[in-house]
């Protein structure tokens, strides 16, 4: 049973994310630092259900918790965008450097300079590929014109 603030008619977050693991059989310990818009629901539903009678919660204090889900998943949904927005500027960006010179420190700490002959978009990080070896794009320190 979740614990529930008798003053203030508020539930107790930990415990009810530790109640909700140990329903589902996993254990307190692995919990998530995240809510979404479903653990929210869970603990307003909760606390409906468990409040006192006598006192029920004000409705001022519901409309402002919804207020808040509203906003929560507007901004969830606006880091998405933005994520999908740098990700394809990212792919423009590893576009733009073929047929350039680029350059980049290697793993030995030495500046390699060569022409970007082809883009990679199999993993997060586009690789540029620079005298036959891929390159992420945020390893490219240089870009220059090819020299005729």
């Amino acid at each position: 049973m979740p614990s529930i603030d008798q003053i203030s008619g508020t539930v107790d977050v930990a415990t009810q994310i530790a109640a909700a693991n140990a329903a589902k059989g996993g254990s307190s310990r692995s919990t998530s630092n995240t809510m979404d818009s479903e653990m929210f629901m869970k603990l307003l539903v909760t606390q409906l259900k468990n409040q006192d009678p006598s006192t029920p919660m004000d409705t001022n204090a519901m409309m402002s918790q919804t207020t808040q889900l509203a906003m929560m998943e507007q901004v969830t949904a606006q880091t998405t965008t933005a994520n999908e927005n740098f990700s394809l500027q990212m792919r423009i960006a590893a576009s733009n450097l073929v047929g350039r010179e680029v350059s980049y420190t290697g793993a030995d700490g030495v500046e390699v300079t060569g022409t970007a002959t082809s883009v990679s978009f199999a993993e997060a990080v586009p690789k540029v590929t620079v005298g036959g070896k891929e390159v992420a794009l945020d390893l490219v320190s240089g870009i220059a014109a090819t020299k005729a």
